[in-house]
């Protein structure tokens, strides 16, 4: 059993808390902590896969391996989408259809400005090299 009755022992880190997902979900990485820490010691791991969309959460777990001598390797994954550009996740059944349009259209709008800023650079280092 994961959380016996009586269970009072957490984990926690002071990466994250109070700063994006910290702020409005303040006890989450404290949950993540501890049972990534129980997870660990009974597999005794010798790496681990996080997710890079779970930024926040590989940070606070590069710390605990780090801070607490575990001799395991912090492996970030590339993030998986869904045809419309969301990233994978348990979480989207959670959204309305209209949420789930305009979550799709963030991505795609930030893949437009990267792609726009990467021709800049480009338009940039060739005028420079035609000079």
């Amino acid at each position: 059993m994961m959380y016996p009755e009586g269970f009072d022992t957490y984990v926690e880190s002071e990466v994250g808390g109070g700063r994006n997902e910290g702020a409005v979900r303040p006890h989450f990485f404290k949950g993540v902590a501890t049972v990534c820490c129980k997870l660990f010691n009974i597999v005794q791991p010798d790496c681990v896969f996080f997710g890079q969309k779970d930024a926040q959460q590989c940070v606070v777990i590069e710390h605990l391996l780090r801070d607490l001598n575990m001799d395991i390797e912090l492996v970030v994954v590339p993030t998986h989408r869904e045809d419309d550009g969301l990233a994978m996740s348990s979480r989207n059944a959670y959204l309305s259809e209209g949420e789930r349009k305009r979550a799709g259209l963030i991505f795609k709008a930030l893949s437009a400005a990267k792609e726009m800023v990467e021709e800049k650079k480009e338009r940039s280092a060739k005028s420079v090299a035609d000079a």
